[in-house]
């Protein structure tokens, strides 16, 4: 894990401070833990739950994410799991109530998973399991929409994203497998979009191949990408609706509220789709300023921006929020592009935000925001952020499990590590594999939950690392 600081908090006790008793207690927890899971490859010990919290300094609210238990745990800040939605697949997105007729507590989650098509389209994936059916369930788990019987197929093939309208439609991005021409491999994963209505058919549709000479490919990038080794060329992973915001009371028509946002992991670019013509229309990449320094990203703003690679969780910042109209993205800074990115070697990863007008990085997290190297805040893969009504930035570096937020300086007020892991068997070796990556966590208002859902905000503070040791075995 990654966590720099951690106390010994558990998720049973985390809201109690520093108290003996406790710390006995998560001290024999994460002993046990050890001695059962002796084989994990990473650091065999290390608390789970909340392990920092300053209520004075954090925005307190609770979170939403789905843990390697296929569940969707709603907690607050202190780690306690106030609600749950059990079978929530790999990941969980709340419905805003003032699009949603105003219902408190409803989720989009995967209901049923079937065998996809075409087992060798991606490498070494023995089988590919597909969405079947997404729904929106509410607070009681109870499904009261879905999509999947009217889909194309028979199937929604959701994958990442999706998102309800003002319209009462919601968008869902999805896959579909196809042959399509000029390409390598006889069928690609295809990206599409749908719209779809409350009873589940499809009113609108955007293919991602479509529109291949609008993502601002060169004649050479564009060869790369249509002969590339894998089917899923694109791997889109993220899809937002822009919403209001000031470009466009402005007269940017390209920022227009019901628009889409989308980004492409595999080829660097991010994108905004005019839902009147389905083309591209503003664009952020795929070629990005060369601007390292000694093999390190700068950290000075504003400036342009410099390579993005393998992204996440592009968003324009809502209004009301601060830096409203701009955009924030996790710059993972993994492996990607045609050709693939340089990125540094021993770096990490970055949350960027950006003013989409000019194209300048005007606020950045790294990992030396709170004082360490920039490898100590790495995630190649998954992840998100999301800025807060306080200022402050919440950040789901997935890799690791660990969810926390920051103030604008780059100071941690609040720190959680997934306390779920998926657990498996590694095939080659039959070795128990443990698992603790969090795809997408989301902060989430009180006032989001009915009324009465309890919350503590109770400060945890994390002991000094030195100090800290497990005691040897009786």
């Amino acid at each position: 894990m990654t966590s720099s600081n951690p106390s010994i908090s558990t998720p049973e006790n985390n809201s109690t401070g520093t108290s003996s008793f406790r710390l006995q207690q998560a001290i024999l927890i994460v002993l046990c833990s050890a001695l059962s899971l002796s084989a994990i490859s990473g650091p065999s010990v290390f608390p789970t739950g909340t392990t920092r919290y300053d209520p004075s300094q954090a925005y307190n609210s609770f979170v939403l994410f789905t843990g390697g238990d296929n569940i969707a745990h709603l907690i607050d800040l202190n780690g306690n799991s106030v609600h749950e939605w059990p079978d929530a697949a790999g990941h969980s997105t709340l419905i805003d109530p003032a699009l949603n007729g105003g219902k408190l507590g409803h989720i989009f989650v995967t209901l049923e998973t079937t065998e996809g098509k075409g087992t060798g389209l991606v490498p070494g994936q023995i089988n590919r399991r597909i969405a079947k059916t997404v729904a929106e369930l509410d607070w009681d788990a109870k499904p009261v929409w879905t999509f999947g019987e009217k889909a194309p197929g028979g199937a929604a093939q959701q994958h990442h994203d999706w998102a309800r309208l003002p319209n009462g439609n919601s968008v869902i991005l999805a896959n579909l497998v196809h042959p399509v021409k000029g390409f390598k491999q006889p069928e690609v994963l295809d990206d599409v979009i749908y719209e779809v209505n409350p009873t589940g058919e499809v009113v609108w549709k955007w293919l991602a191949s479509e529109h291949l000479n609008e993502f601002g490919f060169s004649k050479a990038e564009l060869k790369l990408v249509k002969n590339a080794s894998i089917a899923d060329y694109l791997h889109v992973n993220n899809l937002k609706v822009v919403g209001p915001n000031r470009w466009f009371a402005a007269g940017d028509q390209r920022f227009a509220p019901e628009n889409l946002l989308i980004d492409s992991r595999n080829a660097n670019f991010i994108a905004i789709i005019d839902r009147k013509t389905g083309k591209i229309v503003w664009r952020l990449g795929p070629r990005y300023a060369d601007a390292t320094l000694e093999g390190q990203l700068p950290r000075h703003t504003p400036r342009p921006v410099d390579q993005i690679s393998a992204q996440h969780d592009a968003h324009i910042i809502p209004e009301g929020l601060p830096g409203a109209g701009n955009l924030l993205v996790f710059d993972n800074q993994g492996v990607a592009g045609y050709p693939p990115a340089a990125v540094p070697r021993t770096g990490g990863s970055r949350v960027l935000e950006i003013a989409p007008i000019k194209n300048e990085i005007v606020w950045q997290y790294t990992g030396e925001s709170s004082g360490g190297p920039a490898w100590s805040f790495r995630s190649t893969h998954i992840s998100a952020a999301r800025r807060l009504p306080n200022g402050n930035t919440f950040i789901d570096e997935g890799q690791s499990g660990r969810l926390f937020q920051v103030t604008p300086a780059g100071d941690i007020v609040w720190e959680y590590i997934n306390p779920y892991p998926r657990t498996g068997k590694d095939a080659p070796t039959g070795k128990t594999t443990v698992n603790y990556q969090l795809y997408r966590g989301q902060p989430v208002p009180y006032d989001w939950v009915p009324a009465g859902t309890p919350h503590a905000e109770k400060a945890v503070i994390a002991p000094e690392l030195g100090s800290f040791h497990l005691p040897s075995a009786p």
